[in-house]
């Protein structure tokens, strides 16, 4: 399979980069890239695990940043999404049989890919269905990752018709029956229109976003299906649960965005005060897609998110008592 980056008018290539696909355990194809910072001191790498439908073209700019703070940094596509190899014939279905398959992708491309290839030390950045699949590796990771900073991670579903537990029963239900791979009502992916879009403020992002499934529309997904719904909701029951919690060593701070509708903010505050080594932060005003927010709330926080890796007790300490 050839490999490449989509590049745009307003989304170029990070520079020193590299990229290619390598197998899952099941033999699902997976996309990554890895770019080498040229800033002094180099301070580690950062492994940005994407949200759903966010291919790796989507994180150019983040990418840019954390290389201009002096880490590598290094990107996958999940499973189903993106160049990574699909699970349904049909490719906009967003679908995946069980969170614990993203679980172990993030594992094998830590052990086959970061560790031999990067440098030390390793962080983790998730972003909501990415901040999910994070937690579910995290009990096996105390040993390779330092720390890790979670963006509005999938902890609850924010505003629906149905609580998250019984969305999961309905779905599960639904699965059961043979429907997991249809797409749930009402999820079918809709024109992109920015004033009815709840994902971020911003609109010079929102349409360099849009302009990137314009170029490569074999990069998106339509919405997703029963059975991504059913495994997001049972991922969500195995992270809460306590005696998973209490598996958890390496510290994690959450970011919570203040107007976030698309998962529960209530949900992530009450997780960040579980783990041994948990901490909370909420950018007010901010939308779900932080790291594609305007800049009144990105900065403040990749600012935060650089205290955490680079262990600046007081910067960190300034921001997480804001």
């Amino acid at each position: 399979m050839s490999f490449h980056f989509t590049e745009t008018e307003n989304n170029p290539v990070p520079p020193n980069g590299f990229g290619g696909f390598f197998s899952a355990r099941d033999g699902v194809t997976l996309r990554y890239g890895v770019f080498r910072t040229q800033s002094r001191p180099h301070l580690g790498t950062i492994v940005i695990l994407p949200g759903r439908n966010e291919p790796i073209e989507k994180y150019f700019e983040t990418i840019s940043d954390v290389m201009a703070m002096g880490y590598d940094a290094a990107i996958i596509d999940w499973r189903g999404q993106g160049f990574s190899g699909r699970l349904l014939a049909d490719r906009r279905k967003g679908h995946v049989g069980s969170f614990a398959d993203y679980a172990a992708d993030l594992r094998q491309f830590l052990a086959d890919i970061v560790l031999p290839d990067c440098r030390a030390p390793y962080h983790l950045l998730g972003h909501s269905m990415g901040g999910l699949a994070a937690l579910l590796a995290a009990p096996w990771l105390g040993n390779q990752v330092s720390r890790i900073v979670l963006s509005a991670p999938l902890l609850e579903f924010g505003e629906a018709p149905v609580s998250t537990g019984r969305l999961g029963q309905i779905t599960r239900a639904l699965s059961a029956i043979g429907l997991g791979s249809h797409y749930l009502i009402g999820s079918k992916e809709k024109s992109p229109d920015f004033l009815a879009n709840v994902l971020t403020s911003d609109p010079r992002r929102f349409w360099r976003n849009i302009a990137i499934r314009r170029a490569a529309p074999e990069l998106a997904l339509g919405g997703p299906t029963v059975g991504w719904i059913s495994a997001a909701c049972q991922a969500i029951d195995v992270a809460r649960d306590p005696e998973f919690i209490a598996r958890i060593h390496v510290p994690v701070l959450l970011i919570a965005a203040g107007s976030d509708t698309v998962v529960s903010n209530r949900a992530i505050e009450d997780f960040a005060r579980r783990p041994r080594a948990g901490a909370h932060l909420t950018i007010d005003g901010a939308r779900h897609e932080l790291l594609q927010e305007s800049d009144v709330y990105r900065e403040p926080f990749l600012a935060a998110m650089h205290a955490y890796f680079s262990g600046d007790i007081r910067a960190e300490a300034d921001y997480l008592t804001r």
